[in-house]
């Protein structure tokens, strides 16, 4: 394991992910921006992102992508004014269209929380980068565990949308000022918790053991026939 393969795994998740997002909460309780204003700068690294893949690179970037789209509703939510309610729906809407976004990758085979999940499997390791590459080309049950990892989080998302909706406009505001927090951590535990039982788990022991499998192949001293 090196230090530059490691980098080089986790590097298109924070540029994609955790440098808007974390830009967003920055601005928004660090400079105390507003949060159209806060969504407009966040969204400027996902659309630079997703412009440049589309210009030089003739490819869509999912993950710059949907934060993109992410930002792109938020800021059309904050728009609307006035109605408590509808503020408190408003993170609601965001989850909704993470979900909506990660199901629609499955269904067209490309997974999309593949690439935040990869990483923590491979750990930066050149041998079970390379055994990731064989089982993605050529195991069907390591194909379907990758889209069950992305096909749960795209429900409990959208389960958690449902639910803080319905929470939002039968339960009194102040109820649901800190149920949402709540709700919201419950269904990231769940999300943890049901990906890494049904598919990041296994997917992990199918790499290790493909890993040792290549390393014993490579270790294997080739006999001379007389």
């Amino acid at each position: 394991m090196t230090t530059n393969t490691k980098r080089a795994n986790l590097a298109p998740l924070l540029v994609d992910v955790a440098v808007p997002v974390g830009g967003y909460y920055l601005l928004k309780n660090g400079f105390g921006m507003s949060t159209l204003a806060a969504l407009g700068w966040s969204s400027v690294v996902p659309a630079l992102r997703t412009a440049w893949g589309a210009v030089k690179e003739r490819t869509v970037n999912g993950l710059a992508a949907l934060i993109l789209f992410v930002n792109v509703v938020g800021l059309l939510l904050s728009l609307v004014s006035g109605d408590p309610r509808l503020m408190l729906a408003k993170d609601s809407g965001v989850s909704s269209a993470i979900g909506i976004g990660i199901l629609v990758s499955v269904a067209l085979d490309r997974p999309m929380m593949t690439a935040a999940m990869k990483p923590w499997v491979v750990k930066g390791d050149a041998g079970r980068e390379a055994a990731w590459a064989r089982l993605a080309s050529g195991s069907a049950r390591f194909r379907r565990a990758e889209k069950v990892f992305s096909l749960v989080w795209g429900v409990v998302l959208l389960a958690e949308c449902l639910v803080r909706v319905v929470g939002a406009y039968t339960l009194p505001v102040d109820t649901m000022v800190w149920l949402g927090t709540v709700i919201m951590v419950a269904a990231m535990v769940l999300g943890f918790f049901l990906s890494g039982a049904l598919a990041a788990g296994p997917m992990a022991h199918m790499v290790l053991a493909e890993a040792k499998d290549s390393e014993s192949t490579a270790g294997t001293p080739v006999l001379a026939h007389a």
